[in-house]
């Protein structure tokens, strides 16, 4: 299946896969770039910090290959696996895009972005549950069997 017949599924979990990854890319970006803005407030770079490990959180739920090849602790690994269904998933995205929200109260900056997606990526799982689709992981991305393989 190629990435344009998994879009064409209409399933909403795919979506918010991929709005994921564009949560994370958004997330690692924005973060670097408002971590070293020294003219800004002093609280936007603890959002920013925020937003790094939100890019972090995020390759590991979206990309369940990497917890097989990283080395990383045990309750890690649980607490990743958690986050595996759809409502689940849009509870997390939730919490980072109101993170992402609050920073606005500090001061206006380019973490808007990251909030926005996060809530659309957010919105799409919410959706993927209510329509009562089960969570497909994208082939791309190394879901359905990849990571089986890799034992």
């Amino acid at each position: 299946m190629s990435l344009k017949d998994e879009f064409a599924t209409r399933n909403f979990s795919i979506y918010g896969q991929w709005l994921g990854i564009l949560s994370m890319i958004l997330c690692f970006a924005l973060g670097i770039a408002n971590l070293f803005n020294l003219i800004g407030h002093f609280l936007l770079i603890i959002f920013s910090i925020f937003a790094l490990i939100s890019c972090f959180l995020i390759l590991f739920v979206e990309v369940p290959l990497l917890l097989r090849i990283c080395p990383t602790s045990a309750a890690f690994d649980a607490a990743i696996r958690r986050v595996s269904t759809n409502y689940m998933r849009a509870a997390a995205y939730g919490i980072m895009a109101v993170i992402q929200w609050v920073s606005l109260a500090v001061a206006t900056s380019s973490l808007i972005a990251a909030a926005v997606v996060l809530t659309f990526t957010a919105l799409c799982y919410a959706l993927a549950g209510l329509k009562g689709q089960a969570f497909v992981g994208s082939k791309t991305l190394g879901g359905a069997g990849v990571a089986q393989m890799i034992v």
